[in-house]
């Protein structure tokens, strides 16, 4: 919905539509806002939006705009866009009318009698209530620039950060669009890439934003007075608010909110008088906008100049985020925390009484029935499905931040307890209609299983088996609303109130309907919950199975044991405790767990030891695992079935051999392939169980000699049966004979998948990383969602590395992210420990203290912790054992604990192989620690620059343990006066430290939803990229808007998945040549990763990859290679040097510098990428060979004619001894050896007669460009050539084809390396890699 009145508006709607007009193929997220749906099952075209504009009458100036509206959007839509324009903002209190009759907010504009193309509506000014004045006061100060930053609980400082518009600014992205004017300008300017050291640390600032220009002041202060609430003679008259005004002229006003609109009154601070002033003093108007205006005389130019400045940034930096937490960043700036940061607003304290109201009421929310009545929406249409997935998303979003506000009022011991004599893990809370406990084994429960380990793995296997089910979204089955929040040491679990969960029951009554009802000793069943949990089991390859109470009694059940049915007294049946999806690990449990119960009944030389224990017996199968088990299995038995046919046609018909092949049936959706075929691109490590349910008995067989004309056949998979007891190895005890028997083959399977874990999935992985067939891992977040897609627990990390260690240095990268993580999460449970008892206002003193016995040992290796002396002597029953450790205990407690949690040795020498910094990053995301930005000292040669320079303009002292903001007395230092500094006498009288108190600055809430995913926007998503594939631009293209615009609306644009939809359409865009949409969209996905996943996320970091490689593609070089190299500073934060997919990232830079003519500094580049796949992937790898290739058409390019010929020569030799002399690559590097070395004779007997002054003529041949090609990959995989994403095909031996001859002629003539026959698109369609699996995001 566009305005028409020609007003700049900040709005997002207008902000999409003006990006709409320069690309066609973009959907707007304004789309999204207006709540537009269409059929994917691609309904006939009279269902579609039917767009037009209208003409919206207003009551003051400009008195009338134009409105683009779609027949599908609601009124409310039309309000909320009229709300957002500039011409418009006054509006709030406001109702539309046509034809005279007022139109209800909530019906569609096609269900207006009469409005049509050219129709009209009138905006008529509607009364306010106390509600409606007060957020017209929120909006407004908003509005105006009024409101300061505010202090949040929830979100952490510089929540929600995005650094696009710092890395290239706005104006200069949309210019180079322009073409000529700006790359003419731009000739003679040095490149992103003039002065990179790949050797250089990571440099933090890289994630810092720069100091950003003061935002123009409209007015002074806006706030509610101190008169307030009228009292109650005055009340029935009308008055509703009183508020102060302060203009920037220095002029305070007292303003009475009013029934009718907003006047200045009578009143001052110390006299009370709301009537209005008498003339010429007197100003009323019914928006508090145009009262200001009125009031203040600049306030018209100010207001124009905030908006100004508010453009200068995209409208995706700017926007609220609502439907997803936004990121917090891990280190923030030092002015973050200077005194002079924080600003005067007394609002700040009343913004809780202007949002609720005075008595606090309105924000009391019945989330329960607000989760379940939203379930209960009709799904049966597109439009149904779409209202009910975006309410669905939007209560999930609020629920989440609400209960995480309450975890954080909880874990700060500001919530009362509701059974306060209980002990303190045992202790409940209800705060916001939120219940709360502690993720701990209070009572007892978990005994005999690990205690408060166990039960804190149990509550986060609980939420995610909350999700599934959620996923799965089965009619009839309920579940409670579950968010875990990690604070301060301690695990909170957020659960909505399930109506009948604290009934006393009738005596004989169990307080379950259906599951154990204390443990294993009692077992209820349901009839009525049967056919529910049934349709679970069968989506979750769960076996109906007998279980057995403590009396021996049979009990038939459709879950586990200890997955529990509740009848609520609203009549529907909730499932809860579903941490016990999925059987046990057994093989880990057998090899690492010796049973309480068990330990007295074994020998001694067969007893395990139990502080070796694993640290309790939760460990449970990952459910991605049974999904790729039982596709297997499947694989197999329809094999097995192919060969009997086979078998039988044979001895029948003698004509008829022929070797059938398994495919899948496209009504059902069952695959036959093996989990490594799966689709590297998918974002989410598999899809849920409900997309791999089976719809029908059977399975599609297409012969491999068989004529398309032939029928196909078909395969009953109706025998196939694969599923899992899930209460296998939990002390069961059958009664006869036959339960015994059927008992012992349930454990056999479970066994079985077991194995194939460790036989099969973990050797995969490895294998595949070691070839190139997955996206490697920068970090340890993306590790764990690469082997949680592959079904490998985060326990299996020592397994891993060992792996890794197995192979050599190939994946010696691999080993060392392992070993980063394990020790990161060990720490992470050291710390717990020792915070989760301490007062919060200790817990900075004890993690500062921890973090500097972990990474600043060498720098002091007797650190003290920094504690308030006054402050201790506060509290007399606090745990201060922290204090006793010092460097060398923590390292034995790591070693302990890696050794305990993932059965793997560090050795002796691991700490001095650490990266400190990414340690630090991965310590702190897993803590939610914010630290102030600097260059920490870790090692002892920066005593005397224990503070560093991290911003420009800031130069950081230390102070007795506090940042100054390096001015001493009157003025400041002088940069040659550093080591001459006034407090050089205290850092030397006090011992120094890494981390000072001061240094951290919040701890954030950890926060983990149930919410699923939109099943609509994904299947539009998969059926467009099924469409292309099968060539079928036109509609692949409408199902791929389709996902977009069902992706925003349900998600709202601020959110993760709508990131990565950017992320994939870019890369579908690109492909398809279209350019200036994929560098849209991808803007897009670097802005919205950045917002909501973090500026620093490896996600993000492939965004920019992606943005610098499309922006590239689509001739605008410069701006490319500075995305190019901010992601690469981004990737020295994430992961150090020399990643093993930065071979790309490099090939790709170099190809840029060779399109800008800049041939040396592009050589350099490729010897540097060279280097990498040397050190990764080994000197006689193919990998090496391609580039050893480049790197000699770099240097021929380069006029280095002798290098030329002796990088072709290893890249022959290398291409001859693995591939073979009849391999094109070898042929083709043989072609270019033999035309180079006859140039380098040539070019050396022309040298040879300039010097002795003769001159020979050289035979020149034609031109051909190396140019903006980008070179063949390294690591491209099998599986993107097969998923038909890259038509080209470019991957590792791949050779250039072309002819010497034009290089040849550059070389020796001169002249522009880009050819007049190139076609200039030819370089959108040949970059770039895939990167590996759709798990790292997506293409560099």
């Amino acid at each position: 919905m566009a305005a028409q009145n020609g007003d700049t508006s900040l709005s997002l709607g207008a902000y999409n539509a003006k990006a709409n007009d320069t690309n066609p193929g973009v959907v707007t997220e304004k789309e999204k806002e207006k709540g537009e749906s269409r059929d994917v099952d691609m309904v006939d075209e009279q269902s579609m939006d039917a767009v037009f504009q209208i003409t919206c009458k207003l009551p003051h100036t400009p008195y009338e705009i134009q409105v683009m509206v779609s027949t599908q959007e609601q009124v409310q839509d039309l309000r909320q866009s009229i709300v957002e324009l500039p011409s418009t903002f006054q509006y709030s209190c406001f109702h539309l009318e046509h034809n005279g009759v007022r139109v209800n907010d909530f019906v569609e504009l096609a269900e207006v009698k009469g409005l049509a193309a050219g129709g009209e509506m009138k905006l008529v000014e509607d009364p306010y209530t106390e509600k409606e004045a007060r957020m017209h006061m929120v909006r407004i100060r908003e509005l105006i620039g009024a409101a300061a930053d505010r202090v949040d609980t929830l979100h952490g400082v510089s929540a929600g950060l995005s650094l696009h518009d710092d890395v290239v600014p706005p104006k200069t992205s949309m210019a180079v669009s322009n073409g000529h004017k700006l790359k003419k300008a731009a000739v003679n300017t040095p490149h992103a890439m003039a002065g990179y050291d790949f050797n250089a640390p990571a440099s933090l600032r890289t994630i810092l934003q720069p100091p950003q220009e003061q935002s123009p002041k409209t007015v002074k202060s806006l706030s509610v007075s101190a008169w307030n609430p009228p009292p109650h003679h005055l009340r029935q008259k009308g008055h509703l608010l009183y508020l102060q005004l302060t203009t920037n002229e220095g002029e305070q006003y007292q303003i009475t909110s009013h029934v009718s609109g907003f006047f200045v009154n009578k009143s001052s601070n110390s006299r009370f008088d709301p009537y209005p002033r008498p003339p010429p003093k007197d100003a009323t108007a019914h928006s508090l906008l145009a009262l200001v205006s009125k009031l203040s005389p600049s306030f018209d130019k100010s207001f124009t100049n905030l908006q100004e400045y508010n453009s200068k940034k995209d409208p995706l930096a700017n926007f609220q985020i609502t439907n997803s937490i936004p990121s917090n960043p891990w280190l923030v700036s030092t002015s973050e925390s200077s005194l002079a940061n924080h600003q005067s607003d007394i609002t700040r304290t009343q913004e809780t009484y202007l949002l609720s109201g005075i008595e606090n009421a309105e924000t009391l929310r019945d989330w329960n029935e607000e989760f379940q009545s939203t379930r209960e929406l009709p799904r049966e249409t597109v439009q149904d499905r779409v209202f009910r997935e975006r309410l669905t998303s939007k209560l999930f979003a609020e629920y989440s931040e609400a209960a995480a506000r309450g975890a954080v009022m909880v874990a700060r011991g500001e919530v009362a307890p509701l059974n306060p004599t209980e002990n303190k893990d045992a202790q409940i809370f209800v705060y916001n209609n939120v219940f709360f406990s502690y993720g701990a084994d209070g009572v007892g429960t978990f005994t005999s299983e690990g205690g408060d380990e166990a039960a804190r793995v149990a509550v986060g296997k609980d939420r995610a088996g909350v999700r599934v089910v959620n996923q799965l979204d089965l009619p009839g089955l309920f579940t409670a609303g579950t968010v875990i929040v990690d604070y301060l040491g301690k695990r909170l679990v957020c659960q909505s109130i399930v109506p009948g969960i604290f009934k006393q029951r009738e005596p004989g009554e169990n307080q379950i309907d259906y599951g154990g009802v204390e443990g294993r000793d009692v077992v209820a069943e349901n009839e009525a919950f049967v056919p529910v949990f049934s349709k679970l089991s069968k989506a979750l390859r769960v076996k109906k199975h007998n279980v057995w109470d403590k009396e021996g009694q049979r009990h038939a059940l459709e879950g586990s044991v200890e997955t529990k049915g509740l009848l609520g007294t609203d009549g529907r049946k909730y499932i809860l405790d579903l941490y016990r999806l999925t059987p046990l690990d057994i093989t880990w449990l057998e090899q690492y767990w010796t049973d309480v119960t068990d330990v007295t009944d074994v020998t001694a030389d067969k007893k395990k030891p139990k502080e070796s224990n694993y640290p309790h017996r939760m460990a449970i199968l990952r459910p991605e695992l049974v999904e790729i088990y039982w596709r297997f299995k499947m694989g197999e038995y329809v094999k097995e079935e192919v060969a009997r046919r086979q078998a039988a046609k044979i001895s029948n018909n003698k004509a008829g051999r022929r070797e059938s092949e398994a495919t899948v049936a496209k009504d059902n959706g069952v695959r036959t392939d093996e989990p490594e075929g799966l689709d590297p691109e998918v974002t989410e490590p598999l899809r849920d169980a409900t997309n791999a349910e089976v719809d029908n008995s059977v399975v599609t067989m297409a012969s491999d000699n068989q004529d398309s004309s032939e029928q196909q056949e078909r395969v009953d998979i109706s025998g196939f049966n694969m599923a899992l007891n899930p209460d296998v190895f939990c002390s069961q005890i059958p009664q006869t004979d036959e339960e015994k028997e059927q008992l012992a083959h349930d454990e056999k399977e479970v066994k079985a998948v077991c194995a194939y874990l460790h036989e099969n999935v973990m050797p995969e992985l490895v294998h595949d990383l070691q070839e190139g067939e997955v996206g490697f891992p920068m970090d340890g977040q993306s590790l764990g969602r690469l082997m949680h897609k592959r079904g490998i627990n985060m326990r299996y990390l020592g397994r891993i590395a060992i792996l890794a260690k197995e192979q050599g240095l190939r994946l010696e990268a691999l080993r060392a992210l392992a070993v980063q993580e394990m020790v990161s999460r060990s720490f992470k449970h050291i710390a717990n420990g020792y915070i989760k008892n301490l007062p919060s206002i200790f817990a900075p003193a004890c993690l500062t203290h921890l973090l500097n016995c972990l990474l600043g040992g060498e720098y002091n290796q007797s650190p003290k912790a920094q504690i308030d002396e006054d402050m201790r002597s506060l509290y007399t029953d606090v745990d201060w054992s922290f204090e006793d450790i010092d460097p060398q205990k923590l390292s034995s407690k790591v070693e302990a604990q890696v050794h305990l949690r993932y059965k793997y040795d560090l050795g002796n020498g691991w700490k001095s192989s650490i990266k400190h910094v990414q340690l630090l990053r991965e310590v702190s995301l897993k803590l939610g620690l914010q630290l102030i930005a600097k260059d920490y000292s870790f090692a002892p040669q920066s005593v005397l620059e224990n503070v560093h320079v991290t911003n420009e303009n800031l130069s950081l002292t230390l102070a007795n343990g506090h940042l100054t903001n390096g001015i001493n007395g009157k003025k400041k230092r002088k940069n040659g006066d550093r080591e001459a500094s006034p407090h050089s006498s205290n850092i030397s009288s006090v011992p120094p430290i890494t981390f000072n108190l001061d240094d951290l600055v919040n701890i954030v809430p950890i926060v983990k939803d149930a919410c699923p995913r939109s099943v609509l926007a994904e299947e539009a998503l998969e059926a467009g990229r099924m469409s292309m594939m099968q060539n079928q631009r036109e509609l692949g293209l409408e199902l791929l808007l389709e996902s977009l615009s069902l992706h925003e609306q349900i998600y709202g644009v601020l959110h993760p998945e709508v990131a990565r939809v950017y992320h994939q359409l870019s890369t579908l865009y690109y492909q398809l040549d279209e350019k200036a949409a994929a560098v849209e969209l991808a803007r897009k996905a670097v802005i919205v990763s950045e917002r909501t996943l973090g500026v620093d996320c490896d996600e993000t970091v492939l965004s920019y990859l992606n943005l610098g490689l499309f922006e590239h593609g689509n001739g605008n070089t410069r701006v490319a290679l500075t995305y190019m190299r901010h992601a690469l500073e981004l990737w020295k934060i994430i992961y150090g040097l020399d990643h093993p997919d930065s071979i790309t990232t490099i090939n790709n830079a170099a190809v840029m510098l060779q399109h800008l003519k800049l041939y040396h500094e592009s050589r350099l580049w490729f010897e540097k990428s060279l280097a990498v796949s040397e050190e990764v992937s080994g000197k006689q790898s193919v990998n090496t060979a391609t580039l050893c290739f480049q790197l000699a058409q770099a240097l021929a390019l380069d006029q280095d004619a002798k290098g030329a010929v002796n990088r072709m020569r290893e890249a022959y030799s290398i291409f001859l001894a693995q591939l073979g002399p009849e391999d094109r690559n070898t042929k083709e590097s043989e072609a270019w050896l033999e035309q180079l070395t006859q140039n380098a004779v040539s070019i050396a007997k022309h040298a040879k007669d300039l010097q002795a002054k003769r001159v020979r003529r050289v035979q020149l041949m034609p031109r051909v460009t190396l140019g903006t090609r980008p070179q063949p990959q390294v690591g491209q995989t099998s599986a993107d050539a097969a998923s038909g994403r890259d038509p080209r095909g470019n991957g590792i031996g791949s050779l250039d084809s072309r002819t010497v001859d034009d290089l040849v002629k550059f070389i020796e003539g001169g002249g522009d390396v880009v050819g007049r026959g190139s076609p200039k698109k030819r370089t959108a369609r040949s970059n770039p890699k895939r990167r590996g699996g759709g798990m790292l995001g997506g293409v560099m």
